[in-house]
């Protein structure tokens, strides 16, 4: 599903042109701190390999519907 408006958030995966539907919360401990989240955002079909690298490396923190964290951020 490609995003309707063009300023609608897409999937951070390299290539990927479809509408963010989650949000993955992290951060790199040897440059952030702990409270610090960057995000990555990801369609349904990216969101495990995007997650999974980021949880690799210890980076992930949270995973979080685009919905719910876009809510949170009113």
């Amino acid at each position: 599903m490609l995003p309707e408006d063009p300023g609608s958030p897409i999937c951070s995966a390299k290539g990927c042109r479809e509408a963010a539907v989650w949000v993955l919360a992290w951060n790199n401990p040897k440059l952030h701190t702990p409270e610090r989240r960057k995000t990555w955002l990801a369609c349904e079909e990216h969101r495990e390999h995007l997650s999974a690298f980021l949880g690799a490396r210890g980076f992930l923190k949270d995973v979080v519907p685009f919905a719910e964290w876009s809510a949170a951020d009113r």
